[in-house]
């Protein structure tokens, strides 16, 4: 995948691809090169987190637009992950909020979820590592235990 599509996670990274956040479709690819690809490209490395910000304010401007409710509702789970994947609690409500329309509901668990870890810490502890960042005893604790998220 890295191989494919390395350069091309580059050029939007660079913003290079911004234009295509100017329809449904393109905001939405382009928000699933900034979020998804590089979790999978860079797996347990920190480039994976690289392009959070970026992917949330591509999805922030096409639900601006409206550009959401021109998207199915499996189009638009993608189009709202960047939420999901914030260590912001503010983001994190989003998300829940944005999870809990009719056709998500779904992925409102997860939403959940992860909005109650980052309730909780304040980040994702199990990124941590990945991050350089110490672990609080509490964060420990929870990653040691059986409920933690691995990620």
């Amino acid at each position: 995948m890295r191989e494919r599509f390395e350069p091309l996670w580059r050029q939007a990274a660079a913003g290079e691809l911004d234009y295509w956040g100017e329809s449904a479709r393109g905001a939405l690819a382009l928000a699933i090169l900034l979020d998804q690809f590089p979790l999978n490209m860079y797996r347990n490395r920190p480039e994976s987190f690289a392009t959070e910000r970026k992917a949330r304010s591509v999805a922030d401007a096409a639900i601006e637009r409206g550009f959401d409710q021109q998207l199915e509702p499996e189009e638009q789970a993608f189009l709202y992950m960047p939420f999901m994947h914030s260590e912001d609690l503010a983001d994190q409500e989003r998300s829940v909020e944005l999870f809990s329309r009719p056709g998500l509901e779904h992925n409102r668990r997860w939403a959940r979820h992860h909005r109650d870890i980052v309730a909780r810490f304040g980040r994702f502890p199990h990124r941590n590592p990945i991050l350089g960042r110490e672990s609080t005893e509490e964060e420990q604790a929870w990653l040691d235990s059986d409920d933690a998220y691995r990620g």
